[in-house]
């Protein structure tokens, strides 16, 4: 049984990949970028998930309407951990934030927050563990367009291979076909980030 918050995630020694869903006209744009552009809001806070499985829960599989395209982002691995060292959680821990006050001044001014929900199985039911979504907000946006993102892959076919075989009773053929994570321990540098989970 995995750890009840420990984040998992595809990576290697100089990036992790996180993904996020879009309508065509954003996912197009940046997988011709191989970063995001317009029309993608710099306005707005985007949340990424390095949990695969999570984001197929959330986008109903890519059907859900503004959702329907799955995109792979690969980042540095040192914008992740910056991301992690600067970010807040959505909801004040009472081990963390003994006085909620005090975390309502630190969220408020937060460039990043971090999010805890349950992790999902294939066919979507919630596990009795935690998967990590990282938002970032207006203000640290161009950072992770501009300087952290290595690449970018559409992963619509897959998903839409995978629902396929899930729809068709072959879910252990969708199993082997699923991105492999494992466990991410942060660097030293990032060692305050441990205490948000």
């Amino acid at each position: 049984m995995p750890e009840l918050y420990e984040i998992r995630a595809t990576y290697d020694r100089e990036t992790i990949t996180v993904y996020q869903a879009y309508n065509a006209a954003i996912a197009d744009a940046a997988l011709a970028a191989q970063t995001f552009v317009t029309p993608f809001s710099f306005h707005r806070m985007t949340w990424i998930k390095p949990s695969f499985l999570w984001l197929m829960e959330r986008s109903n599989w890519g059907l859900k309407s503004g959702q329907e395209r799955i995109l792979a982002v690969k980042i540095r691995r040192s914008g992740w951990e910056e991301a992690l060292s600067q970010g807040i959680l959505t909801h004040p821990e009472p081990a963390l934030w003994p006085n909620p006050d005090d975390w309502r001044i630190a969220f408020a001014s937060a460039l990043v927050h971090i999010q805890w929900d349950p992790e999902r199985s294939l066919r979507g039911a919630a596990l009795p563990y935690f998967s990590i979504q990282v938002g970032l907000t207006r203000h640290i946006i161009q950072r992770y367009t501009d300087e952290w993102i290595v690449s970018i892959e559409d992963k619509t076919p897959l998903v839409r291979k995978l629902q396929k075989l899930i729809q068709t009773g072959r879910a252990d053929a969708a199993k082997k076909l699923l991105p492999v994570e494992r466990v991410y321990e942060t660097t030293a540098s990032a060692g305050e980030s441990r205490r948000l989970y």
